[in-house]
């Protein structure tokens, strides 16, 4: 009966053999190849070197570790660099532009923070080493300075482009799903207008001609006087509006 064959993304046994010993007959460096160890342990294509066998073997599952995680269509594996998934969303963008779903200016937008930015923090690591704790890392300095919306940017791209990398089966999770909520109290804390601006914003609404023609004066006496929001106050229309009716006060269930 034929043996049936790895499933994909295993290995069978694994083969090891000394490849160089010093006089005593012990595995042992070459002083001219310091990066070379002496023993090997192959798998098909894959092979790594270590001092002792236990060291080969962990290296090479390491390496087997990451091959089964790269995509082996080979158009984005754990191994490119960030650039290149960078690069490949930028051109899934544009093509998003010319069906008329997203925005040119949009893209103009994360192209400055991917050049200033996000390529010179990550785009020479590998896809697989981007992962949450660097970007968390990264996201947390570009908050502290140019500041929390330009971080809110970086945040959108890189999520946009690991999504893609999970598409293309180069990572398995996207990394930035898991970065902290990138928050920022505003500069200047709102606050209610005063009785005295209320009256001169009126005055001076009533005596502006554009002003008046717009019904600027209308619609800012019945925001003022309702407190609903600019988008609510368009949105009214007169079947909905009770002149005649009295005011009735609210209750507690109200």
């Amino acid at each position: 009966m034929a043996r049936p064959p790895l499933p994909i993304g295993t290995w069978g046994e694994i083969a090891t053999w000394v490849v160089q010993t010093d006089d005593n007959g012990k595995p042992s460096n070459t002083s001219h190849k310091p990066e070379s160890a002496t023993t090997t342990a192959v798998s098909g294509q894959v092979s790594a070197f270590g001092r002792t066998k236990t060291a080969a073997e962990r290296n090479l599952m390491r390496k087997l570790q990451d091959r089964a995680r790269t995509n082996q269509s080979g158009v984005l594996t754990t191994m490119h660099k960030m650039n290149d998934l960078l690069d490949r969303w930028e051109q899934r963008f544009e093509e998003m532009i010319a069906d008329g779903t997203r925005s040119p200016t949009s893209l103009d937008t994360y192209r400055r923070v991917l050049k200033n930015h996000i390529r010179p923090a990550l785009g020479e690591l590998r896809i697989g080493q981007a992962n949450t704790p660097r970007i968390d890392t990264v996201l947390a300095k570009i908050k502290k300075h140019p500041g929390a919306p330009t971080a809110r940017t970086c945040r959108a791209v890189l999520s946009g482009a690991m999504k893609l990398a999970v598409r293309y089966g180069a990572i398995s999770v996207n990394p930035v799903r898991e970065v902290d909520t990138i928050e920022a109290k505003p500069n200047n804390q709102p606050r209610a207008l005063t009785s005295e601006e209320v009256t001169l914003l009126r005055k001076r609404l009533a005596a502006d001609e554009q002003a008046v023609q717009a019904d600027l004066p209308d619609l800012t006496t019945f925001m003022l006087s309702t407190g609903v929001r600019i988008g609510e106050s368009l949105a009214v229309l007169w079947h909905q509006v009770d002149l005649e009716g009295e005011r009735q006060p609210l209750t507690s269930e109200q």
